[in-house]
């Protein structure tokens, strides 16, 4: 009896995907609750460890405290951009070709026209339903100067090409160009196009011909908004765009830190596709291929085979809906911990859905 009493003691319920144990069955139903595991968490490609972000998984694979043998595997076989474990070092030389991207041909602030007439493309404004990528040039006004002040735009679309350049009349007197970040002066930014019309280009190439009423229903056909910050970018330009179309690499959960706090771009450029951005003055172009690069790379991360959800990726709240609300604590306690498991939803929209939203247009 007592060898029985001691066995049960011992008895720990471990979590399925990052592997934590409990003594008590509700314990662990209780950290399923919290911890919103899913299929598309980063994972370990070693031992399958689920983890919060990347961050969380990099820790996991060569920081201070990680785990010996998949430190050991991953040193040799592993990317440390993408975090992948490939099959072996021949494998492991070929996909470091492709993952590490070179930086794109830097442009400053002298891409930005004085010229109108040259700063949009209106044909390529129109093509396809693919992502956009925004970035603002920000001037400083205010008594002291550190307002942000948007005077200049630049959208980019997925193939890396300028589709709207130019610079955005400043609604309030500047009061510091921040001409060592920005490389303007008041010359340059005298004949800016006004900000009203500046809303309108923007708002013709995202809507597509939708209107934001309908984008907030159904999202019709409207293109996605990339950036980095971009609640601060449409604040300053005085816009608004649902919450649903916009993907932010400084609010991406897999991309922020294990606190939840936001990356800052260069970091994650150098991090995850292997080039330096910002030496010197501010490029919007730069910026806006560095987050579209970095959105399609997290969009295209596979998880296809292993989402359980219909084709149609359902709306955000649909998505992230507990499912574990739905049952009993009594009908909990009977499942297994691969069962607690398949009922867990995470907490964010993986960007990976949207590529399956593409593959069905």
């Amino acid at each position: 009896m007592a060898a029985s009493i001691t066995t049960k003691e011992c008895l720990r319920h471990k979590c399925s995907a990052c592997y934590k144990q409990y003594k008590k069955k509700e314990h662990l139903i209780e950290h399923m609750r919290v911890s919103y595991h899913s299929v598309h968490q980063p994972r370990c490609g070693v031992c399958q460890k689920h983890c919060k972000s990347f961050e969380s998984l990099r820790e996991h694979l060569n920081g201070p405290l990680s785990k010996s043998n998949c430190s050991k595997i991953f040193l040799e076989q592993g990317c440390g951009l993408c975090l992948r474990v490939l099959d072996d070092r021949t494998s492991l030389s070929g996909h470091q070709d492709i993952c590490r991207l070179t930086a794109p041909v830097r442009q400053g602030t002298s891409l930005l026209p004085t010229d109108l007439s040259d700063c949009y493309d209106e044909d390529r404004s129109d093509r396809g339903l693919g992502a956009i990528a925004m970035d603002c040039v920000m001037a400083g006004g205010g008594s002291d100067g550190t307002l942000d002040i948007c005077i200049g735009i630049c959208l980019v679309d997925e193939d890396e090409k300028l589709i709207f350049n130019t610079f955005v009349q400043p609604q309030i007197p500047i009061a510091n160009y921040r001409h060592e970040v920005t490389g303007l002066t008041e010359e340059r930014v005298r004949y800016a196009m006004p900000l009203k019309e500046v809303q309108e280009k923007v708002l013709k190439i995202l809507l597509n011909g939708e209107t934001i009423e309908r984008l907030r229903v159904n999202g019709g056909k409207a293109r996605l908004l990339v950036g980095h910050d971009l609640e601060h970018d449409l604040d300053c330009l005085r816009m608004n765009y649902p919450d649903h179309m916009l993907r932010d690499t400084a609010r991406y959960t897999p991309l922020m830190k294990t606190n939840l706090v936001s990356h800052s771009l260069k970091y994650l450029t150098r991090t995850y596709l292997g080039y330096d951005i910002r030496q010197g003055v501010h490029d919007p172009y730069e910026n806006c291929v560095s987050a579209m690069r970095l959105y399609k790379r997290m969009r295209s991360l596979n998880h296809h085979g292993q989402v359980r959800t219909p084709l149609i990726a359902p709306p955000l709240d649909q998505y992230v809906s507990h499912s574990l609300d739905s049952y009993s604590a009594k009908d909990l306690e009977k499942m297994t911990p691969d069962m607690l498991y398949e009922l867990s939803r995470s907490n964010f929209k993986c960007w990976c859905l949207d590529s399956r939203s593409v593959m069905q247009t």
